[in-house]
């Protein structure tokens, strides 16, 4: 009798003896000891597009600083620059001055929506693909294996005696991962000073203290989390496991082990179906075990502990092939398609799953079953996570395009409030800051409005008096001026009066105005 395609021998499927360190089942007390987890290298479709991810983040965070941004003789030339000295952050075109935080305040929200908006989508897509601690632990996992090997060989390094040559190959590791570790804090110090100048200046022992501090403090962190600690940041120090359940529903992405086609598990296939056990697609190989980072087992249901890196899916689908399966027994897949597919699988009368509702005669799955489609995506959640960042993003787009770059602020004299001259006029004393926000030297005139009769005084740049003034402003600064202006007698009204100073840059046609009061004395 000739047995059916799908329940031939599986003798090419590599069987690993291993356990899940962080799997549901065996969760550990906290204080006990860790289990060193050592993952096998994947191969597939998620691990190329996690290898792409890996170079662009890097590239980004390490090559950044080194960008130059032409913005004139009188601003620095650095594309990515956080001027904490003077207080400004530029990014390419954009420069952004302390008063209008507000602009990094709305970039923060629009990532946090972000977030909210992608966990809805494909769980945490974030955590699996593009954390820093998932790149980073990555990164060292690459040093790692190249240094000691893939998984069987790290193990037997680990349990061997210390020798030359596993001395060797210890501190080749650590010593890669303590120059990955100084990189880092190197690329972030970067950010905050021009980058070459600061390289040379750290290099000959130059540069400021708290550069040297802050290298130091970023190497001990990433060595430490990136190379020791790994999975147990995520477990047990990151607060976005115990909270991303919040953004997702039944319609979100997550990877799942789709048991309503995989159970019952069976290895001796041909075995099973001579004594007439019917088994799913899951040969219990234990390939999605081994090579996930996180140390667990993705057949034991949702964890919190999952990062949705997909490693699993790959190690799975490739097992898939050389059985001659569908690929799919993990996968990305809903809630909503899951449970429909599991009633659609379990026998109403055992209420056990039955893999001849599953599979045809060639072991294939029968097409009724569902698979995701896009349209899952078109729901109230992602429409209002992605209506309120677009909202976020079109409205600081339009105040940055809208902003002026002239300002003026005016502050009273508070002692004396008005000084009283020989002729009887009333002459009042403030302290006006012209603030040019454009890189480049401007000539500002300095005007009154309303108060007639009224006139000013400049003493540091005009010694008479008249009812408009041209003042040069450096590029990029804060012209701080004291002015005098004076109301003749006849001309004085009752208490107080209402006027307005205004700035104009007649060349760029820009304006602004401070509304200020006059104080005169009381009849």
């Amino acid at each position: 009798m000739s047995l059916p395609n799908w329940i031939r021998p599986r003798s090419n499927v590599e069987r690993h003896d291993v356990e899940a360190v962080n799997s549901a089942p065996s969760d550990k007390p906290l204080y006990e000891g860790r289990k060193k987890i050592f993952p096998k290298r994947a191969n597939g479709r998620f691990r190329r597009l996690k290898w792409i991810i890996m170079a662009v983040t890097l590239g980004i965070y390490y090559l950044t600083p080194w960008l130059r941004w032409d913005r004139g003789p009188y601003a620095p030339d650095q594309a990515v620059l956080i001027d904490m000295a003077n207080r400004r952050f530029y990014f390419f075109m954009v420069e952004i001055w302390p008063q209008e935080f507000f602009f990094v305040a709305g970039m923060l929200v629009m990532a946090g929506i972000g977030l909210f908006l992608v966990t809805s989508i494909a769980g945490r897509a974030w955590c699996g693909y593009t954390c820093p601690q998932t790149v980073w632990t990555d990164l060292f996992l690459v040093i790692e294996r190249a240094i000691e090997g893939d998984r069987n060989a790290r193990i037997r390094l680990e349990n061997a005696p210390w020798s030359f040559d596993k001395i060797t190959k210890r501190v080749s590791k650590h010593a890669i991962w303590l120059l990955i570790a100084v990189a880092t804090g190197g690329a972030w110090i970067f950010y905050f000073a021009d980058a070459p100048t600061l390289a040379m200046q750290f290099f000959y022992g130059e540069a400021p203290t708290i550069a040297y501090m802050t290298v130091a403090i970023l190497t001990a962190t990433t060595y430490t989390f990136g190379g020791i600690m790994r999975e147990q940041i995520c477990i047990y120090m990151c607060p976005w496991p115990r909270i991303q359940a919040a953004m997702l529903d039944e319609e979100s992405l997550t990877v799942t082990y789709n048991d309503w086609r995989g159970e019952p598990r069976g290895r001796g296939k041909k075995r099973q179906a001579a004594a007439g056990v019917q088994t799913g697609d899951c040969v219990d190989c234990n390939a999605c075990v081994v090579v996930c980072p996180m140390g667990i087992d993705i057949r034991d249901g949702q964890q919190m502990a999952c990062i949705t890196c997909a490693l699993c899916i790959d190690a799975c689908d490739d097992v898939m092939d050389k059985v001659g399966r569908d690929r799919g027994l993990i996968s990305y897949a809903t809630l909503a398609d899951y449970n429909a597919n599991m009633a659609m699988a379990t026998n109403p009368e055992s209420h056990r799953i039955d893999p001849a509702r599953v599979h045809d005669e060639d072991g294939h799955v029968k097409p009724q079953y569902r698979h995701f489609n896009w349209r899952h995506l078109l729901r109230p959640r992602t429409f209002i996570y992605t209506g309120l960042w677009l909202a976020i993003g079109l409205a600081l787009l339009f105040a940055l395009g809208l902003r002026d770059r002239l300002e003026v602020n005016v502050l009273h004299d508070r002692n004396p409030v008005f000084t009283r001259l020989s002729d009887g006029s009333i002459r009042n004393g403030y302290t006006i800051k012209i603030l040019n926000m454009k890189p480049e030297p401007r000539t500002i005139r300095l005007g009154l409005e309303g108060l007639p009769g009224a006139t000013m005084e400049v003493n540091e740049i005009a010694d008479e008096e008249a009812r408009s003034i041209a003042v040069p402003v450096n590029p990029d600064q804060l012209r701080q001026l004291k002015v005098y202006v004076t109301v003749p007698r006849e001309n004085l009204a009752e208490d107080t009066t209402e006027f307005t100073f205004s700035v104009d840059d007649q060349i760029d046609e820009e304006h602004d105005s401070y509304s200020a009061r006059f104080e005169v004395p009381e009849n």
